[in-house]
């Protein structure tokens, strides 16, 4: 790839646009996701060079992936636009099971979305996108013990905040 297989690196692209176009969403992209992710795709393409051959590509690319949504939600904010939502997942197809996990799923991204951004970035990472804790800390570029300590103030936050709405 580094030698100029464009090939190899379209297999690049291929395996990991979707997780770069999720990544984009739930760090609040928005309508802009794609130019977002296709942004970091030419970035990361100029950017091979200083990749480290020993490290893993999917979470230097979410790192560019975050970098850029972050300007783009800065640049949205400067033009006085608001973030649109993450697309839903595939529902259960009982109707009413479809329901109440829609409803779930709205409450909980509703709390991750009241956390503070150091929280809601670890909470996105560790679990809306599946990323272990050193990945998460290459994606944030935190050390790891700051990501277990943001996490941890995090799932407090929501627990409570979770079942605070469950009483009401």
């Amino acid at each position: 790839m580094r030698a100029g297989d464009v090939g190899a690196y379209a297999a690049l692209v291929r395996a990991h646009t979707a997780p770069a176009l999720r990544a984009a969403l739930l760090f609040g992209a928005g309508a802009d996701a794609e130019d977002v992710v296709q942004e970091s795709l030419v970035k990361a393409y100029r950017a091979l060079p200083t990749f480290r051959a020993d490290a893993p590509f999917r979470p230097w690319l979410l790192r560019i992936v975050a970098n850029e949504t972050r300007n783009a939600v800065r640049s949205r904010r400067r033009r006085g636009m608001t973030e649109a939502a993450a697309a839903e997942p595939d529902l259960p197809a009982d109707p009413a099971a479809s329901a109440a996990a829609r409803a779930r799923r709205r409450e909980l991204l509703t709390a991750v979305a009241a956390l503070p951004e150091r929280y809601r970035q670890v909470v996105t990472c560790r679990y809306l996108l599946d990323l272990d804790e050193r990945e998460t800390a290459t994606v944030l570029g935190l050390p790891r013990g700051t990501v277990k300590s943001r996490l941890s103030r995090a799932l407090r936050t929501l627990r409570s905040t979770l079942s605070e709405t469950a009483h009401v």
